[in-house]
Formats: structure tokens, C-alpha cells, sequence
């Protein structure tokens, strides 16, 4: 069989280490082609043979070898149905099957390109987010919750110092999982999560309070969080439409007028969320979506994503993954655990 692999939408780490192991497990029997840019590529046919020696020392490699686009969708390229194009590109190069790694954008696109346009396809979860339906983690969103870990417990140090409120917006759009492990690994006093809106005027009377108690407060608040009044944004671009980030800021400022005597600061960790290494359990986590994926291709079980659910790797339809979301859930035992150590959540 000849494959073609490509990753979709934001970088994270590991993908390398799924694009090494789905080659290294289907090598030598079958060809694979790696699709440059996502979708992207099947538009423009840039396409590339993956060999052995193009992956094998990818495995600890953030980024990915075959680049991205997080707005290649060939249904509506620039207002245009441009799928028939990536068909005739399939077609070109033989094509028998499309391994697509992506997150939740990357993968409904493909359920559909492979029910359209007849392509057989295996995805595989990837995002930092960790909000793709039906499965449990997703490999990047360790290397995330470390980044945002170290960046609390190094600002820990200068709040303390300096008596401040030191405020940490994460990744993370609708859904609150970056935040809330972060948020708990690092030892935040608050956990702000989109699913869980909050009343200004509390969290200000909390953050008075630990203040008085410790001398400094960490927030660490996620980009899509709201408040409870209803507010869904932050930020409006011109037209009312919503855009995420910001978060920390606005809060510095409000708390700022409601707090006078205390100093308040924001960090904004950005896309240092999703650069560098994979961690050692994403590395595995990625190795073992890989091979997974590949021996899915081997079987004929097509039409699926592969996925981690109680700590068995397992298949999922694309078809229920398609453009829906995994949020965390109102009675999360987490949200028990912060709530359990006084954090506001």
C-alpha cells in the first residue's frame, strides 16, 4: 500500500514521534508519503517520500518534520471548495490511505475528505488542548502542562519577594484542562477554567484574602475563561466577533482598580505552551498512537481514530469525533481536589 501521512492544524510536541513510529511500523512493507503543510499539500501536491532515515532521529524532536497549516481546509480554502483538488492530488500519487494527525479541526475535516472523497483514513489525536471527543489525553498536552507548571513555581518566587498577585494565562479555548493541571502543578492559589464561569467580585475578595494569609497570590486563568455575568470574551474584533487571549491582562487591570495596595502582574505563556521537547510521556504516548495508527492501516480498519481511554489505546469512528469537543466535566474529580485545597476554581 502507499500511505500518505500528514499533520493538520498547531504544532505541539510529539508529533514527530507519531510521523517516526507510523513510518518505522509500516516499513518495508508498505510506501509511505508525507504530505507537507497538512491539507494544505494535497491542494498544492507537495508530497515527499518518508523513509527510515528521515524519522528515525525524530523521537525527542518538537515541531514537526512535515510542517502545518491550521487553516488548510480544502472544503473552504479562501471561500472556495477546493476538495476536488486534494482528491486529484490522492489520485496523482496512488494513494491507498491517509494517516491524518490533527487535533479536533484537522480530524472532523478528514472524516469528511474520507467520506466524500473515498479515501480510506485513520486519525490520530493531536493537541495540547486535550479536548478532542473520546479520548482521555492527547499526546502534546503533557509537554504543555509543564511549561505552564515551571512558568507558576518560578513566578511563585517573585510573588513572594515582592508581595504581588502574579496572574498566568494558558492555552486551552473552550476548555479549562491546561489551566486546571497546570494550575494544580504548579501550586496556583486560583484556577480560572472556561467551563467553570466566576464573579469578579469573589475572586477579588478570595485574592485579598490569600494575600493577607501568605503575603502573594498565583492565578493562573485559561484564555477562554468567562465571567459568570455572562461575558463570553475579553476582546471583540471589529464585527463583535469574539477573540481568544487577553484574559490575564484584563484581570491585572481589574484587579488593579479593586486592589490598589496590591501590585498585579500578567504572564502570557503563548505558544512556549506549545514549542520544545515532548516530555517522556508524550514521547511514549506518541509512539504508541503511532503504532497503533499503523496497525489500523494494516488491518483495513478505516474510518477511525485512534484513542486513549483507561490507559488502553483504543478505536474510536471518526464519525463520533467530528466536530465535537471534550470539556471538563462539572464534577471532575480535579475540580474536587483543587477545591479540597482551598484553590479557587
Amino acid at each position: 500500500m502507499r500511505i500518505g501521512v500528514l499533520t493538520g492544524g498547531g504544532d505541539c510536541p510529539g508529533l514527530n514521534a507519531v510521523i517516526r513510529a507510523v513510518t518505522l511500523s509500516l516499513l518495508p512493507a508498505h510506501e509511505l508519503l508525507g504530505i507537507e503543510r497538512g491539507f494544505w499539500g494535497l491542494m498544492v501536491d507537495r508530497l515527499r517520500p518518508l523513509d527510515a532515515a528521515a524519522v528515525r532521529d525524530r523521537l525527542d524532536e518538537g515541531g514537526t518534520l512535515l510542517g502545518t497549516h491550521n487553516r488548510a481546509d480544502p472544503f473552504a480554502w479562501e471561500g472556495t471548495d477546493r476538495s476536488e483538488l486534494a482528491w486529484q492530488t490522492c489520485r496523482r500519487h496512488a494513494l491507498d490511505a491517509l494517516v491524518a494527525i490533527g487535533g479536533d479541526g484537522s480530524l472532523t475535516i478528514a472524516e469528511r475528505f474520507g467520506r466524500q472523497c473515498g479515501l480510506p483514513v485513520v486519525g490520530v489525536p493531536k493537541t495540547i488542548d486535550n479536548d478532542i471527543e473520546g479520548n482521555e489525553r492527547s499526546f502534546g498536552f503533557d509537554s504543555a502542562v509543564a511549561v505552564v507548571a515551571d512558568a507558576l513555581t518560578r513566578l511563585q518566587t517573585t510573588a513572594r519577594s515582592h508581595g504581588r498577585v502574579m496572574v498566568v494565562e494558558t492555552m486551552g479555548r473552550d476548555a479549562g484542562w491546561i489551566a486546571l493541571e497546570g494550575g494544580l502543578a504548579g501550586g496556583a492559589d486560583a484556577i480560572l477554567l472556561p467551563e467553570r464561569p466566576f464573579a469578579l467580585d469573589a475572586l477579588t475578595d478570595f485574592v485579598r484574602l490569600r494575600v493577607a494569609e501568605q503575603g502573594y497570590a498565583l492565578v493562573c486563568v485559561a484564555e477562554g475563561a468567562r465571567l459568570a455575568d455572562g461575558a463570553q470574551s475579553w476582546q471583540q474584533l471589529p464585527g463583535g466577533v469574539a477573540r481568544l487571549g487577553g484574559v490575564g491582562n484584563a484581570l491585572v487591570q481589574e484587579l488593579g482598580q479593586r486592589l490598589p495596595q496590591i501590585e498585579a502582574r500578567a504572564t502570557l505563556l503563548g505558544h512556549l505552551q506549545r514549542g520544545g521537547a515532548p516530555t517522556a510521556f508524550d514521547r511514549v504516548l506518541s509512539t504508541r498512537f503511532g503504532v497503533a495508527a499503523a496497525t489500523c492501516v494494516r488491518e483495513g480498519a478505516f474510518g477511525v481514530t485512534v484513542a486513549l481511554q483507561g490507559d488502553r489505546v483504543v478505536r474510536v469512528p471518526l464519525a463520533l469525533v467530528a466536530g465535537k469537543n471534550r470539556r471538563v466535566p462539572a464534577a471532575h474529580e480535579l475540580l474536587n481536589c483543587a477545591a479540597a485545597l482551598g484553590v479557587f476554581v
